[in-house]
Parts: structure tokens; C-alpha cells; sequence
């Protein structure tokens, strides 16, 4: 299993502050994510009809009635700016990527050189929206939330005719709710995902915290995509559920050390450990003396440590053989 791709999502956590996105490029940096991950739509309403009303959890962590356009409209980016936070990205040493909300966003973000497509939950089942993310070309990271094993497999489909083919695809298990509710995380189903349509899988996370993200990559989890927020305390819809950057540090940290904890499926003595054989295994030893020549029993016998003498897993080939010596009581016995 190759290293485990971490993206930091801003989303719209800058709350259309520009200076603010170019912070949290920094500290996406600073915190060792591989990506940091923006959203990005030339127009709002070529996403949201002006009657779309807001999610309920949108509703409870902005306390506002407002309509889901006018809340998008001002959180997000005007398209020809991420144009800067691409080259930021690039001058900071991390990837960079957004996803579009709509076809003219598509073809925009192709033309940054970006290393994949991310296609949000939402937009699964958008056939001339998958379309575009076909035509660009490029690999692809699909979000899954809300969807049914059907529901992907027709997006999927609609991938592969336009030219996507399976080894351009990462799936991520995802539940669209803010924040996730435990119960509702099911992460097995990431292993249904990678069974049913062969591509590689990974988890977008929206629970509290970070233990979900880890467990996800400790089951085998090739992308982890996660929000995080300069604060919480900050106006908005995801901020609540986000992580600030010390805890976004945490979470990365904490899932290098579980990759280096996975290791490999062989089952070995450890370089660590090898020193600590012959401290906690045992050797056999006289249980009591026993003189040069003597043929030793079982009674003679016994184990402990260090273990470096003879295994006490030999011990029927000790039994019935002649001493070569004296041995006194706890001497390593010798053949």
C-alpha cells in the first residue's frame, strides 16, 4: 500500500476572503497535507435555482434563512482567482486542486494543470456534468455520498464512455451530513466500494474530530479528504465541522504513524525487537546440579531466562543425552 494522499479542504472556508484562502494554503502546507482543495463555479446560478433553499445543517450553523444562492454567492471566489492560489500552491510546495460546481468551472480548472478532478457528491448523478469531467481527460476523485451502488455505477459508466478508465478513478466513501453522526460513518462500505467496481477507494470525512479519518486509512483508505477552518468560530456552514490547523497537523501526523504501523503482511521478527530474544525467551537450565556424565531426565531440567542457550522446545532431545560437564543450578545446559 503506497502513502495515503491527504487533502485539505478549504471549501469555502475562506468565506470569500481571498487573503484568507492564501492563509489556508499555508497552513495546509505547514500542517503536511498533500493538497489543499478549494471549490470553485463561474456562476451560482448555473448551480442553484433561486428557490433552492439552504440544508438543515447549513440552516443551524449559519443562523440565517437566507437561500442556499445567496449563501454561495458570498462565500465564494470569483473563478479568475484561482488562477493565484494554483500558483501560491505551487511556490509552497503543495498541490493544489478545486473542485468545479459547474461545466465552465470544469474547463476553467483543467487549464491549471491540476493533478485530478474531484467530483463532489452532489454532482453524481449530473450526466452532462460528468461528461465535462470525462472531456478534461484527467483522473478523477468521486466523492460518494448519498449515492447507492447504482448510483455510482451509472456515473461510472458515464466516466468510461467519455474516456475515464478505472485506473483513473478513486472512489471516496462519504457522508454528506455536518457533522457526520458515528453511527452513520459505516467505513466498511469502502471495502464494498473497491469490491464492486475495482477502483481504488478512499474516505471524505465530515465527523468531529479525527479518529474516523485514521481508522479509515488504517482500513486500507488511499485518499483522505478533510475540512479544516482557520476557526471555528467563524460565520459559515462548514467551520463547525472542520478541523483548525493544529488538529489538521494532529490528524496528518497520526496517519504517517499508522502507515508505518500497517508495515507489510510478512510476519517477521522486527529489527526492534531482535535484541529483546534473548531478554524475554527462556533457555533450558539445571534444575538442580548435575555432575559430567550424568544422563540427564526432565528432572534435571528446566527453563528460564536469558534466552540465549538451548530452546526449551528441544527439550526432548536434551532428555537422555550424558553431560558434558558440571552444571550447577540455573547454568545454560550444553550438548
Amino acid at each position: 500500500m503506497g502513502k495515503c494522499i491527504i487533502i485539505a479542504e478549504a471549501g469555502v472556508n475562506h468565506n470569500g476572503d481571498f487573503t484568507r484562502a492564501k492563509e489556508m494554503v499555508v497552513a495546509a502546507k505547514n500542517a503536511g497535507a498533500d493538497y489543499v482543495k478549494f471549490q470553485a463555479v463561474s456562476d451560482t446560478s448555473n448551480l442553484i435555482s433561486r428557490g433552492a433553499s439552504m440544508a438543515d445543517y447549513q440552516k443551524r450553523n449559519t443562523g440565517s434563512e437566507q437561500s442556499q444562492l445567496e449563501m454561495v454567492r458570498r462565500l465564494m471566489l470569483p473563478l479568475e482567482q484561482y488562477r493565484d492560489l494554483s500558483e501560491l500552491c505551487r511556490s509552497e510546495g503543495i498541490g493544489f486542486v478545486a473542485t468545479p460546481f459547474d461545466i465552465a468551472s470544469v474547463e476553467y480548472l483543467a487549464s491549471l494543470g491540476m493533478d485530478f478532478m474531484k467530483v463532489p457528491s452532489g454532482e453524481i448523478t449530473d450526466k452532462p456534468y460528468l461528461e465535462a469531467i470525462a472531456a478534461a481527460g484527467m483522473k478523477v476523485v468521486m466523492s460518494t455520498g448519498m449515492s447507492t451502488l447504482g448510483d455510482i455505477e451509472q456515473a461510472l459508466t458515464v466516466l468510461y464512455k467519455g474516456g475515464i478508465t478505472e485506473d483513473m478513478i478513486t472512489l471516496l466513501h462519504c457522508n454528506t451530513e455536518y457533522p457526520t453522526p458515528f453511527s452513520d460513518v459505516n467505513l466498511r462500505a469502502m471495502a464494498t466500494l473497491r469490491q464492486a467496481f475495482g477502483t481504488s477507494v478512499g474516505y471524505s470525512d465530515h465527523t468531529l474530530g479525527t479518529d474516523v479519518p485514521v481508522a479509515a486509512v488504517a482500513l486500507g483508505a488511499s485518499v483522505i479528504e478533510k475540512h479544516f477552518t482557520m476557526s471555528r468560530d467563524l460565520e459559515g456552514p462548514d467551520h463547525a465541522a472542520s478541523l483548525v490547523p493544529e488538529e489538521l497537523d494532529r490528524m496528518v501526523r497520526s496517519i504517517r504513524n499508522v502507515e508505518l504501523a500497517l508495515g507489510s503482511p510478512v510476519k517477521r521478527v522486527s529489527g526492534s525487537e531482535q535484541r529483546n530474544l534473548a531478554v524475554a525467551r527462556r533457555s533450558i537450565v539445571a534444575a538442580r546440579k548435575i555432575e559430567a556424565g550424568q544422563i540427564m531426565t526432565r528432572d534435571d531440567l528446566t527453563a528460564k531466562r536469558p534466552g540465549n542457550g538451548i530452546s526449551p522446545m528441544l527439550i526432548d532431545d536434551v532428555v537422555g543425552r550424558r553431560a558434558i560437564r558440571d552444571f550447577n543450578i540455573d547454568d545454560l545446559i550444553e550438548l
